[in-house]
């Protein structure tokens, strides 16, 4: 084992915050990794790592050791990729994980034209409306929407995601049409997600405005709400790459539009140690360039 792989897995370990997930990562058995770390260790005279029985925590030692080893492996990687000719090339796996409704709204089309584009790229794709953790699960690159939580992830803005607020002709012709954002309290309201009490976001007189609703029907699932709303079942709040289609053919009306929040950013992230991937740099950018910043918002 040379120098570079023991760096290379400590890397990992950090990154993974544990020594089973680095194991699964690097397809290698934990014994292994544990043994290659703790050899790291002996060899440098100084303790890298804390260990628990609940978790593992990075001394300041290692965090130092860290940091270095992760400027010295960025450096190898990309003097091995101009060497290999991928400055213009991006070549490798990638592992995205998605949205679920906005994968199926603009990713089906989108990435098979990355993919032709860029033919020695390959992808794996999880699409999913729960926030994975990149370095645990091993993932390249994810799509997030909304507020992004502080981490030491890189962030990049993608785009802009309008919500509406709307209902069927049916429902508002039976039930009236709310005028200001305190009326939904007398409405059905079908709120996306599962708590009881789900914030809908206003604006109000340049203000934010929270009001918090309920309603029979709670779902994780934009489609699902938008197909609900559609048979007259209440008011809802959703992305318009969701109830688009919907509105311009009439099967829903917006309601609220004076009141309605900013646009919620569309955002690429990744780990540090991605920054230089150049299959990473050239799906954000093909991403950028077709869902076409100059919108407004999507």
């Amino acid at each position: 084992m040379n120098p570079f792989e023991d760096m290379r897995i400590f890397c990992q370990v950090v990154d993974s915050g544990s020594f089973t997930a680095a194991a699964d990562q690097l397809d290698l058995s934990k014994q292994f990794v544990s043994r290659r770390v703790m050899q790291l260790e002996e060899r440098l005279g100084v303790r890298l790592l804390n260990r628990s029985t609940r978790r593992l925590d990075v001394t300041p030692l290692g965090q130092t050791y860290y940091d270095s080893a992760m400027r010295l492996l960025n450096d190898v990687e990309q003097m091995e990729q101009g060497i290999a000719g991928q400055t213009s090339d991006p070549r490798g796996t990638l592992r995205l994980s998605a949205p679920l409704s906005f994968a199926m709204a603009h990713l089906g089309c989108l990435l098979p034209l990355f993919l032709q584009r860029y033919s020695q790229v390959a992808v794996e794709v999880d699409l999913s409306d729960r926030p994975v953790d990149l370095l645990s699960e091993g993932y390249d690159l994810a799509l997030r929407i909304g507020v992004l939580e502080d981490s030491t992830l890189i962030a990049r803005r993608i785009a802009l995601i309008d919500r509406v607020y709307c209902a069927s002709p049916a429902y508002l012709a039976e039930r009236g049409t709310p005028r200001v954002p305190a009326d939904v309290h007398s409405h059905d309201c079908l709120p996306y997600g599962h708590g009881r009490q789900v914030p809908w976001r206003f604006e109000e007189a340049g203000k934010p405005l929270t009001i918090h609703v309920s309603g029979r029907m709670r779902v994780n699932n934009g489609e699902l709400l938008r197909d609900a709303a559609i048979a007259g079942l209440g008011l809802t709040y959703l992305p318009t790459f969701i109830v688009g289609a919907a509105l311009e053919d009439g099967r829903l009306v917006r309601v609220l539009d004076d009141f309605r929040s900013a646009p919620l950013a569309l955002s690429a992230v990744y780990p540090q140690h991605r920054q230089r991937s150049l299959a990473v740099q050239a799906l954000i950018e093909f991403l950028r360039e077709s869902l076409d910043q100059t919108q407004e918002s999507l």
